[in-house]
């Protein structure tokens, strides 16, 4: 039994522990629950290991660490297969930082169903984990599935008004992409003979297992396309709003701080590796799509009159960030990619903890409801700004990393790449200084002064951890790329697979460039 198999397989033990609590004893519950997500995050943190000390991560085979592979199921031969590398390992301890957190800001929010809302916390928490760490194509779809049953629940029972149409919208988009993606699982084995990622990526990578540029082309597109709802990338982005409005504050959290990141990481892990001639002929439009998304769902912020659903286009568009990373092939690109997940996640999650807040106050997500917040809660409104500040990319905060990376990765490749998605960067900063102001500065709105009450000790712990993240990855930043470089340098060998590498500035058109994309520093 290593660390890793420990951390992922608490979670589950915890979920049916909190399952056979009685359910009149919501203290217990929340107290068990409680203690299960810091006990799973405090033995998660020993998963940096490798991280920090060389001769450990010397002695892992291929930079994969607490590697467990095991026979599962005999026919069709699955197997147990999980590992870690720079690309997982932080995305396991964001899930497993996030799952406390939420618990903590849910703590006096949820009054209804304790027993079962707890419970599916922390499945949704072993769902994560699972996806993230997973190296058997079939394991990985299950571990996938596991993570769409909890987050369907939480919206759907404990979220506001239209939390049945959120819930189904969701659950449909997300399973329409994971069909597809089921169907090209059982391709592949059937033409390798094993699901197993590690040995399908060899199989290629030696030439005992080969697939025609259409095959290759539609396997693509059908894990692609899962992925891509998942992030989710312009025009597949549309349940998004929905489900972040009609969830409760720990669902919209797990949804955008770790969930969004399913998708991003699938892309990494499986779609440029295995399929890297269709990854390079396809990035041209994947590409403009992600520019689009970048300045549409910055523009249709700035006009949003709800708070959760200005914070929820402002995900498209960061994500674009991500996607644009992803598909400039190179390691500047590619490291800024990951890096902005995990600060998306901290900066993002963090923005619907403050709201949830908000809401809790005044049961209104509604801006024009509010005006002058910071006069009757000044620790709100200064934790709100600095979260705000992170989230548009102010210098010595988080966000600010992994855009200059990305940006600087695309002008590698198409300098007008660059330039238009810059344009999402000005954008963000008016849509959430704007936010902020109507929400914060002017004089109090005169209801407010009955409702509105300055952070609590319970609040106030569960949103330092991100305070905290959001100035340390902001500028102490060798804590992190250092392990997320070596992963990528991995992925983006393994991803050349019979292309040729060069930039041409001299060729200004979108699919010429991405034809001739390269591992240009």
């Amino acid at each position: 039994m290593t660390l890793l198999n420990l951390v992922l397989f608490l979670p589950l033990i915890g979920f049916l522990v909190v399952l056979l609590l009685p359910k009149n004893n919501p203290g217990l519950i929340k107290m068990v629950t409680l203690i299960a997500a810091i006990g799973i995050f405090v033995l998660s943190l020993g998963l940096t290991q490798p991280v920090f000390n060389p001769e450990v991560a010397g002695s892992a085979g291929k930079g994969v660490w607490f590697i467990t592979d095991v026979p599962w199921i005999q026919s069709p031969e699955i197997r147990y297969h999980v590992g870690l590398d720079g690309l997982s390992v932080w995305l396991v301890l964001l899930s497993t930082l996030l799952t406390p957190i939420s618990v903590l800001i849910s703590w006096n929010y949820i009054s209804n169903r304790q027993k079962e809302f707890y419970a599916f916390l922390l499945l949704l928490e072993f769902g994560l984990i699972g996806v993230f760490v997973a190296l058997d194509l079939f394991l990985f779809y299950v571990f996938w599935e596991v993570c769409l049953v909890p987050m369907y629940f939480l919206i759907g029972v404990w979220g506001h008004e239209r939390r049945i149409y959120a819930a189904v919208k969701f659950f449909l988009y997300t399973m329409a992409g994971s069909v597809l993606m089921l169907a090209a699982i059982i391709y592949l084995y059937n033409k390798g003979g094993t699901f197993d990622y590690v040995n399908l990526l060899d199989m290629m990578q030696r030439g005992r297992l080969t697939l025609s540029p259409t095959e290759q082309n539609w396997l693509f597109l059908a894990f692609f396309l899962a992925f891509a709802i998942k992030v989710p990338l312009f025009p597949l982005h549309t349940w998004l709003p929905d489900a972040h409005v009609e969830a409760p504050t720990a669902g919209s959290v797990m949804l955008a701080a770790v969930m969004l990141k399913m998708g991003t990481y699938g892309i990494v892990r499986f779609c440029l590796p295995m399929f890297p001639q269709a990854a390079r002929e396809n990035a041209w439009w994947i590409v403009i799509l992600a520019i689009i998304g970048i300045i549409y769902g910055a523009l249709v912020a700035l006009v949003q009159p709800n708070m959760k659903k200005l914070v929820a286009y402002s995900s498209v568009s960061h994500l674009g960030f991500v996607i644009l990373g992803i598909f400039s092939f190179n390691q500047p690109g590619l490291d800024g990619a990951v890096y902005q997940m995990l600060n998306h996640g901290i900066s993002t999650g963090a923005l619907f903890m403050l709201v949830g807040y908000l809401y809790e106050r005044t049961h209104t997500l509604e801006i024009k409801d509010y005006g002058g917040v910071s006069t009757v809660a000044p620790w709100l409104a200064t934790t709100f700004l600095i979260t705000t500040l992170a989230s548009i990319g102010l210098p010595t905060l988080n966000n600010f990393i992994g855009e200059f990376l990305v940006l600087q990765g695309s002008a590698y490749v198409n300098i007008w790449w660059t330039v238009f998605a810059a344009t999402g960067v000005i954008l963000s900063a008016g849509y959430m200084l704007w936010m902020y102001q109507r929400t914060f500065m002017g004089e109090t709105n005169a209801h407010l002064h009955g409702h509105m009450h300055d952070m609590n000790g319970r609040e106030a712990v569960a949103f330092l951890p991100l305070l905290v993240l959001m100035v340390w990855m902001g500028t102490y930043t060798q804590t992190f790329l250092p392990t997320i470089t070596a992963a990528n340098t991995r992925i983006l060998e393994q991803s050349k697979s019979g292309v040729e590498f060069r930039v041409n500035a001299q060729q200004g058109g979108i699919p010429a460039a991405a034809k001739e994309m390269g591992n240009a520093r």
